[in-house]
C-alpha cells in the first residue's frame, strides 16, 4: 500500500522509476543525420547550378501563377475599395 503511494507521487512528479539515463538528441544531430544533411546539401547545390536555366525560363510562368494565389491570400472578393472595417464617410461635410 505505501509502495503504490509512493509511485503515485513519483509519477505525479515526472519521475520514473528507472534511473537510466535517456539519449534526446535531436535526428539531425546523430551519424545518419548528419551524412542525410550533406548529401542533401550536395545534391541541392548540383541542383541548383545545374538547372538554373530552367528555373529562370519558368519564372515568368511563377509570377503569372503567384497573382491568383496574392488575390486570394490578400483578401479578394469582399466588397471592393473601402470594405476595410472603417467607420462610414459622413453625410453632408463640407468639401
Amino acid at each position: 500500500m505505501i509502495e503504490q503511494a509512493s509511485s503515485r507521487s513519483a509519477m505525479k512528479e515526472g519521475v520514473t522509476m528507472d534511473d537510466s539515463p535517456r539519449d534526446h538528441r535531436p535526428w539531425f544531430r546523430s551519424r545518419s543525420g548528419l551524412v542525410l544533411l550533406a548529401f542533401l546539401g550536395i545534391a541541392g547545390f548540383f541542383l541548383i547550378t545545374e538547372h538554373t536555366a530552367h528555373v529562370f525560363g519558368a519564372l515568368p510562368f511563377l509570377l503569372l501563377l503567384a497573382c491568383p494565389l496574392m488575390h486570394f491570400l490578400h483578401g479578394g472578393h469582399k466588397g471592393g475599395q473601402g470594405g476595410h472595417g472603417g467607420p462610414p464617410p459622413a453625410e453632408g461635410g463640407s468639401r
